[in-house]
């Protein structure tokens, strides 16, 4: 079942197309396949890419979109990712970059088109972590820019993911998501004199 990719903003759009038209922008970027691609830099695949901002005492999650990243292809597969973000004067180009997480959510779109049931694609960033997930969001019309996570949503850690969990393998919401936040809890260290 092919995924459900929701369109990015148009100026998001742009301001990528715009940078990677400067040559400036591509040179001075940390992307050296970007620098020597043969063929020519397409973005596509835009994924909202939002932030786990934190988990209420009853189990419920907040999220925050941070912005949107599109998989830059040249020729037959990715080669850079680009990232725009929010300003108050609407969506503006951050930066390009390279690295296992292009790959990564290159191979988990196209397994994630082999399942049967339909799903709009995103990215969820577990910053405590250093974890990146493509977040399989169960309403493919919902907008992709808001939203959180419900508990038969599927989350696919991208490699590399933190020790103890499996990266490029689908776990539903409900099972990853309390194992991420007791892993993102600090621990609580007893006062002195309080019994251990």
């Amino acid at each position: 079942m092919p995924l459900h990719v929701p369109p990015a903003p148009a100026p998001a759009l742009r301001s990528v197309l715009t940078a990677l038209g400067s040559p400036t922008a591509v040179r001075e970027a940390p992307t050296p396949s970007l620098r020597s691609a043969s063929h020519p830099a397409v973005p596509e695949l835009p994924l909202p890419l939002h932030v786990l901002h934190h988990t209420t005492p009853d189990g419920a999650t907040a999220t925050r979109l941070v912005g949107w990243r599109f998989l830059i292809r040249c020729g037959d597969r990715a080669v850079a990712a680009a990232e725009t973000r929010p300003t108050p004067d609407g969506w503006t180009f951050s930066h390009f970059f390279e690295g296992p997480y292009v790959a990564a959510t290159e191979r988990a779109l196209h397994q994630a088109e082999s399942v049967t049931q339909p799903f709009q694609p995103r990215l969820l960033s577990v910053p405590g972590l250093y974890m990146l997930t493509l977040w399989l969001h169960g309403d493919c019309t919902a907008d992709g820019a808001a939203g959180r996570p419900a508990a038969t949503d599927l989350l696919v850690p991208l490699a590399p993911a933190p020790p103890g969990i499996s990266a490029d393998r689908p776990h539903r919401v409900a099972d990853l998501l309390p194992i991420l936040t007791h892993r993102v809890t600090p621990a609580t260290t007893p006062l002195l004199g309080s019994p251990a």
